[in-house]
């Protein structure tokens, strides 16, 4: 086949949408479930819901004038991924239940040999679409694999398991803890909300759609569009805060310490939840119920580490042992140090992932690496943003995949495969841009971080220089091989 595609969520679906307007038919997409959805079919929990208003965490080529509030819940952007799969009929390209299990680069047949738990295919172009909330990370604690009550991650939800008058230990307090905690903080009989590294917290300015507005993003032209345009650029100006953490700190921070003061009367756990690094050094988050749920009776915040966890305990350093029923990981997801990345053998046997392990976690624009040819990744290296919606950098690249499909069919090319040099430039480029922002002089270890302490995650600047960098594919940087075999540093003229 032309392109096989990894993943059905806004990254797989969007890549399919555009191949199919361009002219492309000759694609699949690979997904190890039974439905399209991607993070947004896996967390399920309750409360669920994006912290990016809809109009913006959805593509521009395909908007949904039906949104009920501000900020999507996650069942309606659930929704909104399935009608995309019908209303593009990309259900004939999509096969379910295919875990990719390794997919190889064949250097002399200039194809990627991709074997799956359903059978094995072979492609010229290899897209990865399997984003980097998708990997639960389960955190190292002793004790914790004989614990005997029930436990799951949060997006792994146990929806058959009732939390009613149950004791409930909630570990992590990042985005997710604080959407389900204040949904079955009413339910448990006991919660205890166990805390690392406090976050800051602003308001959620979250609003149903009011009719007017309903009915004019049905029926006036152009107007969805525009108001998709504003929110955009309104993202645009926190990246401006965030690159100048003296105004960060003075705005945001401003912002987000009022919230906390307004919620919290007490001073002793106003303190616990007051963090001592610059606001959006980790990810913003906002929430108008959280603080609400940790004060209420039959809850308590705790922020003494966990030392051990008994068969149904859990012990802290102040040497405190609490009996619970259930515990749920908000632990998050294996962000830099992605488990696909070891299913992927680009040339001389390289692995993508000794190949990250052993140099950090780095690409060309986010989207191609070097020593592994026709491999796109979508929200790649240095993609994630602390400001924005990913949804724009995802369109960014498919841009840049597609234009780079036109070039290799227009040359008559069998591979292109970025310069070391280029992407080596490029990284060098991307820390210098990082300098002093909130990402790297915020003073605090987040999940953009790797085990080393860098920061190969985040975009560290405005999306409109990413649609710059990736507005056309620049063959000048990459090598490429003819059609009969061929091996040439092909500039764009040449």
């Amino acid at each position: 086949m032309k392109v096989a595609i990894i993943g059905t969520g806004f990254s797989g679906l969007g890549m399919a949408i555009r191949l199919q307007q361009s002219g492309v038919d000759d694609f699949l997409l690979f997904d190890r479930a039974d439905e399209v959805g991607g993070t947004w079919r896996d967390n399920s929990y309750p409360g669920a819901e994006c912290d990016v208003m809809a109009l913006l965490y959805s593509f521009s080529f395909a908007q949904n004038p039906s949104w009920s509030k501000t900020f999507g819940t996650r069942d309606e952007l659930f929704t909104y991924l399935k009608d995309l799969t019908d209303r593009f009929r990309l259900r004939p390209h999509i096969r379910f239940r295919h875990e990719v299990v390794s997919a190889d680069w064949d250097d002399e047949a200039k194809v990627w040999r991709i074997a799956t738990t359903a059978g094995d295919y072979t492609s010229q172009v290899l897209v990865t679409g399997t984003g980097y909330l998708s990997e639960p990370v389960v955190p190292d604690i002793a004790g914790l694999t004989d614990f005997q009550g029930t436990m799951f991650h949060s997006s792994r939800w146990d929806h058959d398991y009732d939390l009613e008058g149950k004791k409930v230990a909630v570990i992590g307090t990042g985005a997710s803890a604080l959407q389900f905690v204040p949904k079955i903080q009413p339910k448990v009989g006991e919660l205890h909300v166990h805390q690392r590294t406090p976050a800051w917290i602003g308001p959620k300015n979250d609003k149903p759609t009011s009719k007017l507005k309903g009915w004019m993003f049905r029926k006036v032209p152009g107007y969805q569009s525009f108001r998709r345009g504003f929110n955009q650029w309104g993202r645009e100006v926190l990246a401006f805060m965030m690159t100048r953490p003296p105004i960060a700190e003075k705005t945001l921070g401003g912002m987000t310490a009022k919230h906390l003061a307004k919620s919290v009367a007490d001073p002793e756990l106003r303190a616990k939840l007051t963090p001592d690094y610059t606001v959006g050094c980790k990810r913003m988050l906002f929430s108008n119920y959280y603080y609400p749920a940790i004060q209420a009776d039959n809850a308590q915040l705790i922020t003494d580490g966990i030392t051990q966890v008994g068969p149904n305990s859990i012990t802290t350093a102040d040497g405190t042992t609490r009996e619970v029923d259930a515990i749920i990981l908000a632990t998050g997801f294996a962000a830099t140090e992605r488990p696909f990345a070891a299913r992927i053998t680009g040339k001389d046997g390289l692995t993508l992932g000794k190949e990250w392990a052993e140099n950090g976690m780095t690409g060309y624009r986010g989207t191609t690496v070097s020593g592994f040819p026709n491999l796109f990744m979508l929200l790649g290296p240095g993609t994630t943003l602390g400001h924005s919606s990913q949804t724009v950098m995802i369109e960014a690249q498919l841009n840049y995949v597609l234009d780079a499909l036109k070039v290799i069919d227009a040359r008559g090319l069998a591979s292109v495969e970025v310069h070391a040099q280029a992407q080596a430039a490029f990284t060098e480029k991307l820390g210098k841009l990082q300098e002093g922002t909130v990402w790297t002089a915020g003073g605090c270890a987040s999940w953009y971080q790797d085990a080393h302490g860098r920061n190969p995650s985040i975009w560290p600047t405005y999306t409109w220089r990413f649609r710059k960098e990736t507005k056309k594919f620049d063959l000048e940087s990459y090598q490429v091989t003819t059609l009969i075999g061929e091996q040439s540093p092909i500039t764009a003229q040449a």
